[in-house]
């Protein structure tokens, strides 16, 4: 019961134990404290360094508010307003998936692709948060970086994100998939696009429920994003271009025939640490 939260004449030691203890769990008193870092407005060493202090009644009321959501089951990073991605920290909102780890085997693999040295041009199309897009930008501060995103809220998180890590060499562009690549030409575009398929019960549980469902879902199958992707992107890809796709783990053998149609050639999915496929890749034939 959420009623006996000691909400006056607490101490933050005292206020941490409590929402350890109403959370419950392997990951509650970590969690109790960086809601607690929150509430304050501070970081982690003046919480242990203060932890003997008083709190305000309406810090505790800020406190058993963040509490009360992350009980009902939403995401910490939403709580936080920010999520750890690659090197970067990131700002995230309702309005963007939250970056998940899997996603970096996603920016190894297009790294592997892109020489350093070279001034090339890379796109993330459907970039959220901007986690991709930033991620390649700062590991290649050389090339130039297009992320797009049919959200204009998302871009707003996106274009703060850039700002936020001191990322200069990544525009931003609003448009639905390759719309806003029109006339250009690049040598690697990177998508973690929609891929669950619509009334897949997972949408309802966990933090898929608190996430922008047109971020996760596609289609009956989860693959209209996919398909849309695999068929347009060869004409936005120089010869011998990447074109890099996260999916589902059931989802490799289709994303491989989904290129092989589209003419792709170097096909190949790469597996997650779970030992799940995870990202397929694919270049352009060179002419």
């Amino acid at each position: 019961m959420m009623h006996d939260f000691p909400e006056t004449a607490a101490t933050v030691a005292a206020l941490v134990r409590a929402g350890a203890a109403r959370l419950g769990g392997d990951e509650a008193r970590r969690e109790a404290e960086w809601l607690a870092e929150q509430a304050l407005g501070v970081g982690r060493a003046w919480l242990f360094a203060h932890a003997d202090d008083a709190v305000k009644p309406e810090v505790c009321a800020r406190y058993l508010a963040l509490l009360a959501r992350r009980a009902a089951g939403e995401p910490l990073a939403y709580l936080l307003g920010r999520a750890g991605f690659w090197t970067l920290d990131l700002e995230v909102t309702p309005a963007t998936l939250i970056p998940r780890p899997e996603t970096e085997l996603l920016v190894e693999a297009a790294l592997a692709r892109l020489p350093e040295a070279n001034a090339l041009c890379i796109a993330d199309l459907g970039t959220g948060s901007g986690a991709i897009a930033l991620a390649l930008a700062s590991e290649r501060p050389q090339a130039r970086v297009l992320a797009t995103d049919a959200s204009a809220a998302a871009l707003e998180v996106a274009g703060r994100n850039a700002a936020r890590n001191d990322i200069v060499n990544v525009a931003f562009q609003q448009g639905d998939w390759l719309e806003p690549l029109a006339g250009e030409r690049f040598d690697l575009i990177a998508s973690n696009p929609p891929y669950i398929a619509q009334g897949d019960p997972h949408l309802g549980r966990g933090d898929l429920r608190f996430e922008p469902a047109t971020a996760l879902a596609s289609g009956a199958d989860g693959l209209d994003a996919l398909r849309t992707l695999a068929r347009d992107a060869p004409t936005h890809l120089v010869p011998g271009g990447w074109l890099l796709l996260e999916h589902g783990w059931d989802q490799g053998a289709a994303v491989r025939g989904l290129l092989r149609d589209a003419g792709f050639q170097r096909i190949e999915t790469l597996r997650d640490l779970e030992d799940r496929e995870r990202v397929t890749l694919g270049s352009r034939a060179p002419v």
